[in-house]
C-alpha cells in the first residue's frame, strides 16, 4: 500500500536548506555577545572605586586690633588764655631832650652916619598949555576919503560873480545835436527822456556838462551826455554884457524815432 500525502514527512538535518542553517548560526552567535556583553558590565558595576583622600588645610587668621587715634585736647578759652600768658610790658623809652646852648650876647649896633641934605633944584614950568596952544593953531585934518576903485578892478569882479554863479535861463541859443540811439537799447526795447543841465560861458563854450535827470538806463543817459558835449551855442547877452548862464536840456529816446 503506498504512503498517504497527508501525513508530514520528517526532516533531518541533512535535508534542512542552507539559508535556515546560517540564519541560526547568525542568531547563536548575537545571543552569545549579549550574554558577555551583560556579564561584562555586571563585574563593572561589582568593582568598588577607591574612597578619595580629601585634605583639608587649615587657615589661621590673626585679628588685628586697631589703635583709637589720639584725641585732641578741646583749646582752651580765651580767659584761661589770656590769663596764662605773660603780659608783656610796655618799654618805656626816654626822650633825650636837647642840649640848648646859651645865646650869646649881640654886639652894639653902629651909629648911622649923617646923610647929607638932598638940594631941590626948582622944577621948570609945566609945557602943557603950550601944546595945547600950538594944537589949537594948527588947521584941522580933512577926513580921508576912499580911493577911487579902478574900471579894471570893476571888471575883474564883475568877471568873478559870472564864474562863481551862473544864471539859470528859460531859453538859449544852441545847436543841439542829436544824440545816437544806442543799438542794444533799442533792440531791448529801452525808452526814456534824459534831462541834461549844462553851462555855457561868457564866450560862447560850453563849460560844464552834467546829468539833471535819468532816463532809467546808463547807455541812454551816457548818450545824452555825449550829445550835449558835441552841441554848440551863442554867448547869453543881458544889458549889452555876455554873461555866463546855464540851461537844462531834455533828450528824448523812443523807439519811432
Amino acid at each position: 500500500m503506498p504512503p498517504s500525502l497527508n501525513a508530514p514527512s520528517a526532516m533531518t538535518p541533512a535535508t534542512l536548506p542552507p539559508v535556515r542553517i546560517r540564519i541560526a548560526s547568525t542568531v547563536a552567535v548575537v545571543a552569545l555577545a549579549h550574554i558577555a556583553l551583560i556579564a561584562a558590565i555586571m563585574q563593572m558595576t561589582q568593582r568598588q572605586a577607591p574612597p578619595l583622600s580629601i585634605e583639608s588645610k587649615v587657615i589661621t587668621a590673626q585679628l588685628l586690633r586697631q589703635e583709637p587715634a589720639p584725641v585732641a585736647a578741646p583749646p582752651a578759652p580765651p580767659a584761661l588764655r589770656s590769663a596764662l600768658e605773660p603780659v608783656p610790658h610796655p618799654v618805656v623809652k626816654k626822650k633825650l631832650e636837647p642840649h640848648v646852648a646859651p645865646p650869646r650876647p649881640l654886639p652894639a649896633p653902629k651909629p648911622a652916619p649923617a646923610t647929607p641934605k638932598a638940594v631941590t633944584s626948582p622944577e621948570p614950568a609945566p609945557t602943557v598949555a603950550r601944546t595945547q596952544e600950538s594944537a589949537t593953531n594948527q588947521p584941522a585934518k580933512a577926513p580921508e576919503q576912499p580911493a577911487a576903485q579902478s574900471p579894471a578892478a570893476g571888471a575883474s569882479n564883475r568877471e568873478t560873480l559870472a564864474i562863481a554863479a551862473p544864471k539859470a535861463v528859460p531859453h538859449i541859443d544852441c545847436r543841439v545835436v542829436k544824440p545816437d540811439y544806442p543799438a542794444l537799447s533799442r533792440r531791448r526795447g529801452e525808452t526814456g527822456t534824459a534831462d541834461v543841465r549844462f553851462v555855457v560861458g561868457a564866450t560862447g563854450t560850453i563849460e560844464r556838462v552834467e546829468l539833471a535827470k535819468s532816463s532809467g538806463y546808463p547807455r541812454l543817459d551816457d548818450a545824452a551826455l555825449a550829445a550835449m558835449r558835441a552841441s554848440s551855442c551863442r554867448p547869453y547877452v543881458e544889458n549889452g554884457t555876455p554873461i555866463r548862464v546855464t540851461y537844462t536840456q531834455p533828450f528824448g529816446f523812443a523807439l519811432d524815432d
